[in-house]
């Protein structure tokens, strides 16, 4: 068996924690594993970690393989080079598998989903596993316990062995429309789980989705595994659901027995979370006075909520989330227009973690710009250059080696150092005490795109 870790999602339902370039799957919400380190060890149960293969963004490349390569040795990440929803994704990953395997079932995951019974799970696989041999493109459908209005859902028929044949896939409804489908008792919620044979999904592409099957056919993954961007940008963007699912005759459902949970909004955040005795989850440096049913996040400063009751409230450095917990859903609003207006606060943290540490942005303005930057013991940035910008690094604690020119240089606290336009050069921490350093940066083009690596123990130059 293969998987597949579908790994692109923005989680734009969970702003201003989730952002366009470290989205919910990355994240550690209240564990020591992300979402999907959690989703890679969930099918590892299944699955040789040398079948599992993980496809996302380009932008989240570097961050999937660093999070991945804690788990795995050389795990397969495919970089899509431009978002282009889960048809292709999976279309591309199909052919990656039958160019370099066989025609085995394939199991398609999210990486943003919460899943703790891991033995129920597999279980409910195994007995897919089964319907996808006899050629059924199977789906996993989760019972509804309640009418909500966030999910699309699954019209189930005849019963099979395992589960049903399916009727009809249909859109999110609203309240009246869910509570109908609930009283029902024939349609479940679509998990965004899928199973299949290779070749079955392949033929399913050149039935319904043409336009994403010839496109598929030039995809040549026998001598590496880059996605060609001149192939990837003709497919349309369009999810499987919409290219496949609703048109193939040969879908089954089977009910999945485990836990399940999208977290797919701050409510579900709140619903998956231990309560105190007065119904609030709480998160960071919380101070409350009478509230209750809430969820209370602070990242940076001290939050104190006084007479709450059903709200959500979110505090990161730069940007803070206040809602009705029944109005978490639209949350992406808030991030759509944030993106329409260019607002760079649904995009990026001020706070960045890389694999080596993090930095955190102080102050912006034209021309120039002003962080802080950690690197943890053993920790070193990649050998890099800039062609817009010069740095001046000074050393606020610890001790840092700096490489400026095939030169390197030991800087303790209170010493600089001055980095100039298209030099190449690294910063390390060789010692087990956290190296600190104030960076300015001076030019006209401050951006992390404006970075050349060179060499990178973390993998990050691609060739």
């Amino acid at each position: 068996m293969y998987g597949v870790i579908l790994a692109g999602g923005s989680g734009s339902r969970l702003w201003p924690l989730s952002r366009e370039l470290y989205p919910k799957q990355l994240l550690r919400l209240n564990s020591k594993n992300s979402l999907l380190e959690k989703t890679f060890l969930r099918l590892l149960d299944l699955i040789d970690e040398k079948n599992i293969i993980s496809i996302t963004n380009a932008k989240h490349s570097s961050d999937v393989r660093v999070q991945l390569s804690n788990l795995a040795q050389n795990p397969v990440v495919l970089a899509e080079p431009v978002a282009k929803n889960t048809a292709p994704a999976i279309a591309a990953a199909v052919k990656y598998i039958l160019d370099n395997g066989k025609d085995d079932v394939i199991l398609v995951v999210p990486s943003d989903h919460l899943i703790e019974d891991v033995k129920a799970f597999s279980n409910t696989v195994k007995e897919g596993e089964k319907l996808a041999q006899e050629g059924y493109i199977v789906t996993f459908g989760i019972k509804p316990d309640s009418p909500q209005t966030g999910f699309g859902y699954i019209k189930t028929k005849d019963p099979l062995e395992f589960g049903f044949k399916v009727d009809e896939f249909v859109e999110k409804p609203d309240e009246k429309t869910a509570k109908k489908y609930v009283d029902a008792g024939n349609y479940y919620w679509n998990s965004g789980i899928f199973m299949f044979k290779a070749s079955v999904f392949a033929d399913a592409l050149k039935e319904y989705a043409k336009d994403i099957y010839e496109n598929y056919e030039q995809f040549d993954f026998t001598q590496d595994a880059s996605i060609p961007y001149v192939i990837f940008n003709k497919m349309p963007s369009i999810s499987v659901d919409y290219a496949v699912m609703e048109h193939a005759k040969n879908i089954a459902l089977i009910p999945l027995k485990s836990d399940w949970n999208d977290l797919g909004s701050w409510d579900a955040i709140y619903e998956t979370n231990k309560k105190d005795e007065n119904g609030n989850v709480k998160f960071g440096n919380i101070m409350d006075v009478n509230c209750k049913n809430s969820l209370l996040y602070g990242s940076d400063r001290l939050v104190a909520g006084v007479g709450l009751e059903d709200v959500v409230i979110i505090e990161t450095s730069d940007a803070v989330l206040a809602c009705k917990k029944d109005a978490t859903q639209d949350v992406k609003k808030v991030f759509d227009k944030l993106k329409e207006i260019k607002d760079d606060t649904f995009k990026i943290h001020r706070t960045v973690y890389r694999p080596w540490g993090y930095y955190t942005v102080l102050n912006q303005g034209e021309g120039y710009l002003t962080k802080m930057i950690c690197v943890y013991k053993k920790g070193q940035l990649s050998l890099q250059s800039h062609n817009h910008r010069s740095e001046h690094w000074v050393v606020l604690s610890g001790t840092a080696r700096v490489t400026l020119d095939n030169k390197n240089f030991m800087l303790k606290p209170g010493q600089s150092i001055d980095i100039p336009v298209k030099v190449k050069h690294s910063l390390a921490n060789p010692y087990e005490e956290e190296l600190k350093i104030m960076e300015v940066q001076k030019g006209d083009k401050l951006v992390e795109e404006d970075i050349i690596r060179y060499k990178d123990i973390y993998g990050r130059v691609q060739a």
